[in-house]
């Protein structure tokens, strides 16, 4: 689906690979192809160096990001791509190799604008996190946002609670804004609904989990980023805590899952591997509730 890849995807490629020789940059500037290389160096002037082989590339300041000479993109983004890979074109091999990125990011945002839809999943990388929600790559350094509300079913404080910078994501498109050129993305659609988590659990079990609220009624405990439990409330036990629970029950007619914390746990990573249930094609439509539950929680529908 995606004809241009979060960059660094495509830097081990044999294909890519090929490119990186005297030889192969003459064929990639003749082909208009992208290609990758590390950046490693930013100079005082903002340009970026790039490894080749036993050769260096440049990409000047106005050809390192789509909106450096417009002000748009700050000189922050030329600068944290040093030690990470960098897509671009090939614009001249003598007398020395120039390249663009900028060239590069330019034909991929024009065919995501003409090409994808809401409801297309795609391969992404996270490239920071706010407290507003998680900055993706979605294709040769083009950024995209997923709002926190749109990270999980689970609440979290902040984005950095459900990925980091440099994770391998996928996230389905919500918004294409050809007016503004921007995209905006969705995530936890493709984690599941309440019945596919649960079915990961069993009455009878005991598992991990990390608190997500307190409440003067009990403590929402969250089994899976799509998936909380209720469990009695303690004084000693706080939101970001790990915990044990023993699950008392499952109820799907009520989407309710009954907890026992047994104790508190040793701090674990906050980020455990992600599931999905979906991870590429394209999400037509998804709701979170059973059926049986009744319940007239607005679900998505990708137009």
């Amino acid at each position: 689906m995606n004809r241009y890849l979060p960059e660094g995807m495509a830097l081990h490629t044999p294909e890519n690979k090929d490119y990186i020789t005297s030889r192969g940059l003459s064929k990639a500037m003749a082909e208009n192809k992208i290609i990758e290389a590390p950046a490693i160096v930013c100079t005082t002037d903002h340009d970026l160096n790039v490894r080749l082989g036993d050769s260096i590339g440049v990409i000047p300041r106005d050809m390192a990001a789509i909106g450096i000479t417009e002000g748009v993109t700050r000189d922050i983004a030329i600068i944290s791509r040093v030690g990470k890979p960098v897509c671009f074109k090939v614009h001249s091999t003598e007398p020395k190799i120039l390249l663009s990125r900028r060239d590069a990011q330019e034909e991929a945002l024009n065919w995501f604008l003409e090409n994808l839809q809401p409801g297309d999943i795609l391969p992404c990388v996270v490239t920071h996190t706010a407290a507003f929600g998680a900055f993706v790559d979605i294709g040769c350094g083009i950024i995209g946002l997923i709002g926190i509300e749109n990270l999980s079913v689970s609440r979290i404080s902040h984005s950095s609670d459900r990925v980091y910078a440099g994770q391998h994501i996928f996230a389905a498109i919500l918004t294409v804004d050809k007016a503004e050129r921007r995209i905006t993305l969705t995530h936890k659609e493709l984690l599941g609904t309440w019945q596919e988590n649960a079915e990961m659990f069993h009455t009878g079990e005991t598992v991990s989990g990390i608190v997500r609220g307190k409440k003067d009624y009990g403590l929402f405990v969250e089994l899976a980023p799509n998936l909380s439990g209720l469990a009695e409330y303690r004084d000693d036990i706080n939101e970001g805590d790990f915990v044990s629970v023993y699950i008392k029950s499952i109820i799907p007619e009520k989407m309710k899952i009954k907890l026992i914390i047994i104790d508190k746990t040793a701090a674990q990573t906050k980020h455990k591997e992600l599931k999905y249930f979906k991870s590429c094609g394209r999400i037509q439509q998804w709701n979170y509730c059973t059926e049986e539950s009744g319940r007239n929680i607005p679900g998505t529908i990708f137009y």
